[in-house]
């Protein structure tokens, strides 16, 4: 049999609008790709976000076109590989998103037509349960017993805010007053996306030492690697890197990252293999690493929870936004007392749902392309 690859678009509404300083998100758009071979089926999720460093809609629609076209030229059993080796091939994608969904759906079926769960056919020694962050919001409408609130009925052990949606010096009175409320060991992770100047990102540092604070992500609108490392030595607690990682110079040389820690999403990186490899690369560099989602679907979130086991970090990765999704493709991986426990079973875990594709969105060009 041949290689079937289909895409599908989706729409998913938010429950509630997603701010950051870089804007405001209320619907996830997207497109469910599935690669079908000897009757097994794989699936991958490209969800296009430029605001977090990815393509845009239209360079995604094209990549995914490209890729069809290619598995139609492709047949026998060996086509999943070939395709993957395609993939694999180095380049700087100018569709990180349509490559990490075509990837992820390719290695999702090797992994079920070889009785693995895809983080063993990442990595052998892969973890089974992986630590999760909650998410909060903006740190600007926060409140103490929210914070409190989300420790004791969820296990949250990290909570999740973003900065840089206020004045700064509200959004540190607003975490001073949280941190009040929080118990021991209970820290915050926190991400400006790229809000302030150097003088403003240094000021918040200087009021956030002291805090109970994990990490502060992607503090300066302009992130050079000087303004970095001094800003880096300022702080008590690690700055990370997340949306400026796209800009770097391609093979990332993670010995020259200015910051203790690196946030990798597969899709701005371009797939699961290279989120892997420099994954690897970074803990070899004594620099921390964490996994997060970019509020994709349930299929893009099981192929990143099995990343995240497979790099073996030890740290909450930042994938507890499945609640965020009003509907979904189906059901996401389960949150128990903060933590993801995987499945022994083949594949990623995903498992489609009954819902409507999008048929207002276009689709990309060629033969294969399929609604569930």
């Amino acid at each position: 049999m041949s290689l079937g690859l289909a895409i599908t678009p989706y729409r998913l509404p938010l429950r509630r609008p997603w701010h950051s300083a870089r804007g405001r998100l209320t619907t996830r758009q997207g497109w469910l790709i599935s690669a079908s071979l000897d009757g097994v089926t794989g699936y991958g999720d490209c969800a296009p976000l430029p605001a977090a460093g990815t393509e845009d809609a239209t360079a995604a629609q094209r990549q995914l076109a490209h890729w069809l076209a290619v598995a139609d030229g492709l047949a026998g059993g060996n086509a999943p590989a070939a395709l993957l080796d395609l993939l694999a091939q180095p380049r700087r994608s100018p569709a990180p998103a349509a490559d990490c969904g075509v990837e992820t759906a390719l290695l999702d079926l090797q992994a079920r037509l070889g009785g693995q769960p895809l983080r063993r056919l990442l990595a052998g020694d892969a973890l089974d349960c992986i630590a999760v962050n909650g998410v909060l919001g903006a740190a600007a409408t926060l409140t103490p017993q929210q914070a409190a609130d989300a420790v004791a009925t969820r296990g949250w052990q990290v909570l999740k805010l973003k900065l840089g949606v206020a004045p700064h010096g509200q959004e540190l009175e607003r975490l001073r007053r949280a941190a009040d409320w929080l118990p021991e060991g209970v820290t915050l992770r926190l991400d400006a996306n790229g809000a302030w100047d150097g003088d403003t990102a240094a000021a918040v540092v200087a009021g956030l030492n002291g805090l109970p604070v994990d990490a502060l992500e992607e503090p300066l609108a302009e992130p050079t690697d000087a303004a970095l490392a001094a800003l880096q030595a300022q702080a008590a607690f690690s700055l990370a890197l997340d949306e400026s990682l796209a800009d770097r110079p391609r093979p990332m040389d993670a010995d020259s990252i200015p910051v203790r820690r690196l946030v990798l999403k597969p899709a701005v990186i371009g797939g699961l293999r290279p989120a892997l490899r420099l994954a690897r690369a970074a803990r070899a560099s004594a620099r921390e690493v964490v996994l997060t989602s970019i509020v994709e679907s349930a299929a893009g979130l099981w192929a990143t929870a099995q990343l995240a086991a497979a790099t073996g970090s030890p740290l909450a990765h930042g994938l507890a936004t499945a609640d965020w999704l009003a509907t979904d493709l189906g059901p996401a991986p389960a949150i128990s007392r903060g933590h993801v426990r995987l499945p022994d079973s083949a594949g990623s875990g995903f498992r489609p749902g009954r819902w409507q594709a999008d048929d207002s969105a276009e689709r990309p060009a060629g033969d294969q392309l399929a609604g569930m």
